[in-house]
C-alpha cells in the first residue's frame, strides 16, 4: 500500500489484552458513539461515473443522527474488565459473527492511535484525522475541505483495540467523490489495512457490507462490543435528498481485526 511502511518482511507482534474504550461530514454533525476510553494521500480511484448533486455534503448526519427520529440511540460504553473475554456478549443478531482466523489476534492490540488506511480493493489510501464530539453533543466530521481523509473517533477504541473501532469518511463533497465513495462495493473476504502510530498494521477482514435507513439506524447492531477487536466503516448511502441536503442511508462496514504485523 503506498505510503504506508511495508510489511513485506515483517515479523508477527505480541498482542496484548487491554482494556476497552468505545465512535462520523460536511458543515453537518452526528450522533456520536458515547466516549468510554480512559487513554487518551492519494486521490480515491474515480471507478464509476456520478452525478455529484451541488449541495452534496458527502456524509450529512452521519450514523444515527436524524433530528426526527428519537428513537436511534448511541452505542452503550463498554464495560471495564481485568481481562478480554471471548464469548460474544450480544444478541445473535446483533453483528456478523467474526470468523475463527480472528481468534490469534482478538481481543486486541494495545491502545495506539490510527495514522493512515489503506483499502487496496477500492483504491483507498489516506490519513485519519481525530473526531470529537461537539458542542451539540453529535460527533464533528471529518473537514470537507480535504476529499481524501478518514476521521476517527479519539475518545473510543483505537483500530485493533478491544471493542469497536468507529471510522467515517465522506462518500462525495461538494467538488466531487471522495474517499469512501466506492465504499460500498466491499465484500466479505475483502481486507482493509489500518498503520496505527506504534509501527503495528492492523489488518481487518470484512464481515459484512449493510446499508440501513438514517430514520431507523440500528446502533445497537452497528457498536455492540462482543469483547474482541471490531471495526466499523461509515459513509452516506442511498438517495441524495435535495430539500434536506443529505443522504437518505448510511452504508456500513462490519470488520474484525484479523492478523498484525510490525510495519
Amino acid at each position: 500500500m503506498a505510503a504506508v511502511p511495508s510489511r513485506a518482511a515483517a515479523a508477527p507482534i505480541s498482542l496484548s489484552a487491554p482494556a476497552p474504550s468505545r465512535q462520523t461530514k460536511g458543515s453537518k454533525r452526528m450522533a456520536a458513539p458515547q466516549p468510554s476510553g480512559t487513554d487518551p494521500a492519494p486521490s480515491p480511484a474515480p471507478a464509476r461515473s456520478l452525478l455529484w448533486p451541488a449541495a452534496a455534503v458527502g456524509l450529512g448526519f452521519l450514523l444515527v443522527y436524524n433530528s426526527l427520529d428519537a428513537s436511534a440511540g448511541v452505542p452503550p460504553p463498554a464495560a471495564a474488565v481485568s481481562a478480554p473475554t471471548t464469548g460474544a456478549s450480544a444478541s445473535a443478531s446483533a453483528r456478523p459473527a467474526p470468523s475463527p482466523s480472528a481468534a490469534a489476534v482478538n481481543p486486541g492490540l494495545s491502545r495506539s492511535e490510527p495514522s493512515r488506511i489503506s483499502i487496496r480493493s477500492i483504491a483507498v489510501n489516506a490519513p485519519f484525522t481525530p473526531l470529537s464530539i461537539g458542542a451539540s453533543g453529535q460527533l464533528d466530521a471529518p473537514p470537507a475541505d480535504d476529499a481524501n481523509l478518514v476521521g476517527w473517533f479519539k475518545d473510543g477504541a483505537t483500530p485493533g483495540e478491544r471493542g469497536t473501532s468507529v471510522v467515517a469518511g465522506h462518500v462525495d463533497t461538494k467538488t466531487g467523490p471522495a474517499v469512501f465513495l466506492l465504499l460500498s462495493t466491499l465484500k466479505a473476504g475483502n481486507t482493509v489495512d489500518i498503520t496505527r502510530k506504534d509501527g503495528v498494521v492492523a489488518t481487518f477482514k470484512v464481515d459484512a457490507v449493510e446499508t440501513f435507513s438514517k430514520a431507523d439506524f440500528p446502533s445497537d447492531r452497528v457498536y455492540s462490543d462482543n469483547g474482541t477487536a471490531q471495526l466499523r466503516l461509515i459513509t452516506c448511502g442511498g438517495v441524495y435528498d435535495k430539500k434536506a441536503k443529505d443522504y437518505e442511508d448510511n452504508v456500513v462496514v462490519f470488520a474484525h481485526l484479523d492478523s498484525a504485523k510490525n510495519g
